[in-house]
């Protein structure tokens, strides 16, 4: 049986003040878990319904029935872990990186997390407004990748000013990309979803592009940013 403090923390971990506050974020999930536990982060407990082997020492069986009032999925996924939030890493300003100004969606920052992985970016720039990597909807959409991508939330337009690569931005009216000869190093800024990227940080955007649209009518207004972060970055890489 689980105690009362144990399902008190695990379910405050939802918030991002309790995650700061106890330095710990929630893992669902057998196939994410393992991926974790091969990684250098560092495991605190493990709640799981059914044997894990994780050779752990601190794997603890419970109900399905407990599962399901401690998980934040609809549908429970066998175990649950919580890990120590790693401490924060300088970052290497070189090679291509991936900056965020604001974007709020867990499933979007999950996404492009997972994409920096796939596309061999290994820094993510987050402005302070973005939403927290370790909130559990964004571990999940990750699938393991956050343990491969340093990311830090850092004041944005200080960083792009004083950085000596050279920063493009994703914009509508921007040139387009397939017209463009992509550099192999360089910054990456992706907007907000609702309002693209920000005044402030237009005014540090040295090479604006676009992704062109090719539909007849061209009546949707704008591409999901996770989306179009996948096509910039293939471009980048080709």
């Amino acid at each position: 049986m689980l105690s009362k403090n144990q399902i008190k923390l695990i379910t405050s971990l939802k918030q991002k003040k309790y995650r700061i506050q106890h330095g710990f974020f929630v893992v669902e999930g057998i196939k994410t878990i393992r991926e974790l536990l091969d990684s250098p982060l560092e495991l605190h407990s493990l709640y799981t319904t059914e044997p894990f082997n994780s050779n752990s020492g601190i794997e603890v069986l419970i109900s399905a029935t407990d599962l399901k009032r401690i998980s934040f999925l609809k549908t429970p996924n066998k175990a649950l872990a919580i890990f120590k939030i790693p401490k924060s890493k300088s970052i290497v300003d070189t090679g291509l990186i991936v900056a965020l100004d604001a974007v709020r969606d867990p499933g979007n920052l999950g996404t492009i997390i997972r994409l920096c992985d796939w596309f061999g970016v290994t820094e993510l720039i987050c402005s302070h407004e973005s939403v927290d990597c370790f909130n559990p909807k964004v571990i999940q959409a990750t699938m393991g990748s956050i343990t491969r991508v340093n990311i830090s939330y850092i004041n944005l337009a200080t960083f792009l000013k004083n950085s000596k690569l050279p920063v493009f931005g994703a914009f509508m009216e921007g040139e387009s990309v397939y017209d463009k000869k992509m550099p192999e190093q360089g910054i990456l800024v992706m907007g907000n979803e609702a309002n693209g990227i920000s005044k402030d940080i237009e005014t540090v955007i040295t090479n604006k592009i676009s992704i062109p649209r090719f539909g007849a009518l061209q009546a949707t207004e704008s591409l999901n940013v996770a989306t179009a972060t996948a096509i910039l970055l293939s471009e980048f890489r080709r």
